[in-house]
């Protein structure tokens, strides 16, 4: 059996895409050697990320060119069973394709996009979403607002949740110190918040947050840093840095690579995430599978993907965040507590099953279970209402 996915985030940096499809590929090698997978990628150095059992063909980066021409082309010669996609598959897609849509943001939200990207991918998604012979998401919450957005039947959509890749971990703790402290130059406490600089992100409202919790805590040492690559909003991010007056405080580190990260996750002493709309939010997860005491939104899919092992806070209430971080910071035993529940939550969570019920979605599809399009039994089944 010959399996394709659209692979072209790979080593361009497009943060949780990226994670996913790099994740998804090395587990497929481990639990199913036998199938044939060929990976469509636009970076020229992919060794180490795509398993060297995998067919590697290049496809062009520009998103029109690829969607609109090249990947058909290459499914055309390939023949493969069907591809794999994220959000949007060829505008004249030769297989039957299996899309994952992380979440709907760009219709519930479209505040948080560039002008024009969200109605570009509401239209896109859309298209793909009701060619596409089965919809994977991430979430239960994504599942719902999926259902909703474009009017399928819940049950037409599987959930597949993500987690931490193996190398974040528990490591020793003067071993991360002294790596943040070369790498940054960062040699204080850290209160630690991941993601792109994106509004939906909140970094805007943790900033003011942190403001407060030294202005009623001045002997806090800590610092504030924001990892995670800068965008269209950045300046805006600057900005409110500025206003603080607490650019001494606050580190603001761009782009970081895995080992980096891994050594910041494992250096804090909490991990913020006060995001207003997530999908999975992927970070809440790798920093837990790093044993450290989170504190995230009550919003959206982070109650769902927390499990129970964070503290919980209402992502608009800079008091309701201010008490958090303070409480966390300022108690050990409860940082400690929560630092355990943090590491049986993130182990229950793995790549292996994830991938292992992906395959049982290609598998379904490929042997025509399940074959007719989303949109399709979506309407067959008001039909039979």
């Amino acid at each position: 059996m010959r399996f394709s996915v659209d692979a072209h985030a790979i080593g361009r940096r497009l943060t949780g895409n990226e994670v996913y499809i790099r994740s998804l590929l090395n587990a497929f090698a481990r639990l199913d050697p036998q199938a044939e997978f060929v990976a469509y990628v636009s970076e020229p150095d992919v060794n180490g990320w795509v398993p060297s059992s995998f067919l590697k063909r290049h496809v062009a980066g520009n998103r029109y060119w690829r969607l609109g021409y090249h990947l058909a082309e290459c499914l055309r010669r390939d023949r493969p069973a069907l591809v794999h996609v994220q959000y949007n598959a060829p505008l004249f897609c030769p297989v039957p394709s299996v899309v994952t849509v992380h979440d709907v943001s760009f219709i519930e939200h479209p505040e948080y996009f560039p002008k024009g990207r969200a109605w570009q991918l509401r239209v896109a998604t859309g298209s793909t979403v009701r060619r596409a012979a089965r919809i994977i998401t991430i979430s239960e919450f994504s599942r719902q607002r999926i259902s909703r957005a474009f009017d399928l039947d819940p049950d037409d959509i599987v959930v597949t949740p993500l987690a931490a890749q193996e190398h974040f971990r528990p490591l020793p703790r003067a071993q991360t110190v002294t790596q943040v402290r070369e790498r940054f130059g960062i040699d204080r406490p850290m209160v630690l918040n991941v993601g792109d600089v994106q509004p939906r992100k909140n970094q805007v409202g943790l900033i003011r947050a942190f403001r407060e919790l030294l202005a009623g805590a001045p002997n806090l040492p800590h610092v504030l840093v924001l990892a995670g690559q800068e965008t269209w909003f950045s300046p805006h991010l600057q900005e409110e840095i500025r206003r603080s007056g607490l650019r001494e405080r606050i580190v603001v580190t761009g782009f970081v690579g895995e080992d980096d990260l891994a050594a910041l996750y494992n250096a804090a002493d909490v991990f913020v995430f006060p995001s207003f709309y997530e999908g999975f939010g992927l970070p809440v997860i790798e920093a837990m599978a790093c044993g450290r005491a989170v504190v995230c939104s009550n919003t959206a899919s982070l109650p769902e993907v927390a499990g129970g092992a964070a503290v919980l806070v209402e992502p608009g209430s800079a008091g309701d965040l201010l008490r958090a971080m303070r409480e966390v910071l300022l108690n050990e035993e409860l940082r400690q507590r929560l630092e355990r529940r943090s590491l049986q939550r993130a182990a229950a969570l793995s790549w292996r099953e994830t991938a292992r019920q992906t395959l049982d979605v290609y598998y379904s599809v490929a042997e025509g279970r399940r074959h007719t399009p989303a949109a399709a039994v979506a309407e067959t089944t008001r039909a039979a209402r």
